[in-house]
């Protein structure tokens, strides 16, 4: 549910009925939050688009880009972003809710690879204060072995999950 009226995925048509389908395919059901952008057909084509290249990304594990999306969601008290990256964390990369409490307490017990959380911190600085990082932040990644697309390509993720979160939190859209 939201504020908005969005349509029923039998009402669809054309690239929207279409993408629909495909997101059924992939998750096995149809999100509140797909439905919402369903709204603007452009914008659902762009998400889709989104979601894909980053379900398919060579070098950020499925694992880092569900921890980003969660501690960015949490600090924009995104209830709906904070179930479902939970839920796909607990289920897809086998973390205990534990684990998960600890990584929302600091990202530092994150149970992720060294590299993995160093990159995750830069993309919450990041989002917290957009200024604050620095040429020897980026140098640090280097030297880990991230190369810059892979920077720029989390630090996207984490910026467009910050306007999800403002999406979604305005239209009051509740879990699926």
């Amino acid at each position: 549910m939201t504020l908005l009226r969005t349509p029923a995925p039998t009402e669809a048509t054309g690239r929207t009925a279409e993408i629909f389908q495909q997101a059924q395919n992939t998750f096995g059901h149809l999100s509140t939050a797909m439905q919402l952008y369903a709204l603007s057909p452009a914008a659902l084509d762009n998400q889709w688009q989104f979601i894909r290249y980053y379900m398919q990304h060579p070098t950020l594990s499925f694992a880092l880009l569900a921890m980003i999306r969660l501690l960015v969601s949490q600090d924009n008290h995104c209830p709906y972003c904070i179930t479902l990256n939970t839920r796909l964390l607990m289920e897809r990369a086998g973390l205990s809710p534990e684990q998960l409490a600890a990584s929302r307490d600091n990202p530092d017990n994150a149970p992720l690879t060294e590299k993995e959380r160093a990159l995750l911190k830069l993309v919450l600085r990041a989002t917290r204060n957009t200024g604050d990082i620095k040429s020897q932040d980026i140098d640090t990644l280097h030297t880990l072995g991230w190369n810059d697309a892979d920077i720029l390509d989390a630090v996207l993720h984490g910026a467009r999950n910050v306007a999800a979160d403002i999406v979604f939190n305005t239209f009051q859209v509740t879990s699926d």
